[in-house]
């Protein structure tokens, strides 16, 4: 059969079921597709077409003698590389870390090669997920499907460039302040950043500790939910593991918005920090395409952004030093000029400062909570910005800091960017939705309405 590019999780897992499509087929016009256009993006640090082939083999096999293991059985994915795979070097995009081989499989990739997915490589990120995206490093940055000239946002860069590229149908990010939601708001595609603590982090290279979130990126909802199905769960050897039950992600994608109650948090974007007009007006088109579909949408407030930012920042610069301390005092020169500004910086956090900040990070998140007895879901910008250019030092720096994310990191809410149309010049634009702890499939039910009304997620980059 023929392939479309943008074949999805949710439509190919029903063709390798019927053995209507091969995973051998689907996994073969993937790395022509990477071979073709990755030189030009550098979505990959690592990219591995034999271990997918070998997978892909193995699935079809599996599946012939009836032995189907579920919805990602013989289905493409990749890993940002702060994630262990075992066998393969796990570098952070980092020179400190280029010959450091994975003893073991961090738990969403034993997840994932449990089900019987295709591992095609392992993608760029920002170095050690905070470095941005730098010149000055073994490998180069990934760049923007949309517009190679562009930022992908970070630092799970490679991921949201190979999603949006039709590379893979779904990639594993990572999310310290807003490192998912980030570069699915400026490629185009949906990143969920789960409740804190609902997937595990072990095998995954630690930014800040309390901070720190694994989650699914994807093109469409349906299959951000199918991937957060797989990789959520309990894990006792993650300190930070939440023990709840976990699943049933899609279980209410079909049944609407009517009734539900959608709070806009408008002076993030409005008010606090005024986002870019294209911005402005997407986000608030599409509160009010919700209310059109029947949810009763309202304004809501809640604590400045400067005051989440800045709770953020403190907490993040303090844990990232703690995690860096050793290779900062003997090996600095090995870092990228961006990484080492960034991470030092919290050697000169006070320890009342970090102090304060838990305190305050404890009054916002309780605050915050509590606006979910009078709303069921909470809308806001994730990016202020369109994708700036990838070579201009100071656009990069200006448009960096400008994002509504970090509130949710320190909150440990879920949260959720969803594609809400495009700029004049063609770039992605992007709402974030916000939910109560563990409200995963409330945010997919909402965002999927939103999707099916508009169809964003259908449009996508010219190769």
């Amino acid at each position: 059969m023929s392939i479309p590019d943008y074949l999805g999780i949710a439509e190919g897992a029903e063709l390798l079921r019927t053995r209507k499509l091969s995973s051998l087929e689907w996994t073969q016009a993937l790395l022509g597709r990477i071979e073709a256009h990755d030189r030009e993006l550098n979505a990959f640090l690592r990219f591995t077409p034999e271990i997918a082939l070998e997978d892909a083999r193995r699935a079809d096999a599996e599946i012939g003698h009836g032995q189907w293991r579920g919805p990602f059985h013989g289905v493409p994915y990749a890993l940002k590389d702060i994630v262990d795979y075992a066998g393969l070097p796990t570098t952070a995009h980092s020179k400190i870390l280029r010959d450091n081989v994975a003893r073991a499989d961090a738990v969403v990739a034993q997840r994932l090669r449990a089900a019987g997915a295709v591992f095609t490589g392992k993608l760029s990120t920002h170095e050690f997920a905070i470095g941005g995206p730098s010149f000055d490093l073994p490998w180069p940055p990934a760049r923007n499907p949309w517009n190679r000239d562009c930022f992908t946002g970070g630092s799970s860069s490679g991921s949201g460039a190979a999603v949006a590229a039709g590379f893979v149908p779904a990639a594993i990010g990572t999310d310290t302040g807003g490192s998912i939601r980030n570069p699915a708001s400026l490629c185009g595609i949906v990143g969920m950043k789960p409740t804190y603590g609902r997937v595990s982090r072990r095998g995954v290279v630690p930014l800040a500790f309390s901070l720190d979130h694994v989650g699914p990126m994807t093109r469409s909802v349906r299959d951000n939910a199918l991937m957060l199905d797989l990789i959520a769960g309990f894990d006792a050897s993650d300190p930070g593991s939440a023990n709840r039950a976990a699943g049933g992600y899609g279980a209410e994608l079909e049944r609407g918005v009517r009734g539900l109650r959608v709070g806009v948090i408008r002076h993030f974007y409005a008010r606090d920090m005024q986002a870019d007009a294209e911005m402005t007006g997407a986000i608030d088109a599409a509160a009010s395409r919700l209310g059109e579909l029947g949810a009763a949408v309202q304004e809501i407030e809640t604590a400045r952004l400067d005051d989440y930012i800045a709770c953020n920042r403190t907490i993040l610069t303090s844990e990232a030093f703690a995690a860096h301390e050793t290779w900062m005092r003997e090996r600095p020169q090995d870092y990228g000029a961006a990484a080492r500004e960034r991470i030092m910086a919290g050697a000169f956090v006070r320890a009342a400062d970090y102090v304060n900040a838990t305190r305050l990070r404890r009054k916002l998140t309780q605050e915050f909570h509590g606006l979910f007895d009078r709303i069921d879901v909470a809308l806001t910008a994730s990016s202020m910005d369109p994708a700036c250019r990838i070579d201009d030092p100071q656009a990069l720096e200006y448009t960096y800091a400008r994002q509504a994310r970090a509130p949710f990191n320190v909150t440990g809410s879920p949260a959720v960017s969803v594609p809400i149309g495009f700029s004049r010049a063609g770039l992605p634009l992007a709402m974030q939705l916000v939910g109560k702890p563990f409200s995963e499939a409330l945010l997919y039910r909402v965002a999927h309405a939103y999707e099916q009304a508009c169809g964003w997620h259908l449009r996508h980059p010219a190769l």
